[in-house]
């Protein structure tokens, strides 16, 4: 199902991009596809994260798309697009095709593995919720849509998600949003910066402590703390996971 619609507005600037050669920043980071904007922050259309999977059982957050992300979410769409397909099935699409993709998601996967999430879900690998075994994952960012820092891709800290009013808003209403459509076991934050913002709904009442698994790092590659991290936690994660029940 989508949790918003912002396609219909975006849809001719996707289909009217370039064809002929590789898409640059120059080409997305455009005013067609600008959605917001405060200081040197801007926040970009990506369709990717329109669609959410709501009877997934685990529910993996990001920060937020980044570039890479945002190409392949819209190359995907706009194929899908020029197929014919409606809003729905053209966000599934490049969702599929851009969650955590390239080697973020081998580390991911790695990770995930690494504290017996596959066990949790009865299934072999958790390479298989990014293929046959999909619909018991669903995967988002705190900030639904690309967020960038004077055309950077934001990382969290400068300026600091929870200090910035502008980011502050735009995270807590999204995940918000798409915690009352969706009722996962499990929540795994990526990353002490969305970790942050999770404790900050359950501060408010908003999200319960027991549904979280904190301490996972986030399987960027640009994350070099990531290997300390995980071992310095993951033994307590996968105990989480063996206290939880399957339903």
């Amino acid at each position: 199902m989508l949790i918003s619609t912002h396609l219909q507005q975006y849809k001719q600037a996707i289909l009217a991009l370039p064809k002929d050669r590789v898409l640059v920043k120059d080409d997305l980071l455009v005013d067609e596809l600008l959605m917001a904007q405060s200081g040197k922050l801007e926040m970009y259309y990506a369709p990717h994260n329109e669609f959410i999977n709501s009877s997934a059982k685990v529910m993996i957050v990001g920060l937020t798309p980044g570039f890479t992300q945002m190409r392949t979410a819209i190359l995907e769409a706009r194929t899908a697009l020029e197929k014919g397909l409606s809003d729905e099935e053209v966000c599934r699409a490049a969702k599929e095709a851009a969650r955590f993709a390239g080697t973020m998601r081998l580390n991911l996967i790695h990770m995930l593995n690494g504290i017996d999430l596959h066990r949790f879900l009865n299934i072999s690998s958790c390479d298989a919720l990014f293929q046959e075994q999909q619909t018991l994952v669903h995967t988002t960012s705190i900030l639904r849509f690309p967020v960038f820092v004077e055309k950077s891709n934001y990382s969290g800290a400068h300026p600091h998600l929870l200090t910035n009013p502008f980011l502050q808003k735009a995270a807590l209403a999204s995940i918000c949003e798409e915690l009352s459509q969706i009722k996962p076991l499990l929540i795994i934050p990526l990353g002490k910066i969305v970790e942050s913002a999770l404790q900050q709904l359950v501060e408010l009442g908003k999200l319960n402590t027991d549904q979280c698994l904190w301490g996972f790092p986030h399987p960027s590659g640009a994350n070099g703390h990531r290997h300390k991290q995980f071992a310095c936690h993951q033994e307590q994660m996968r105990q989480k996971i063996r206290d939880l029940e399957v339903y």
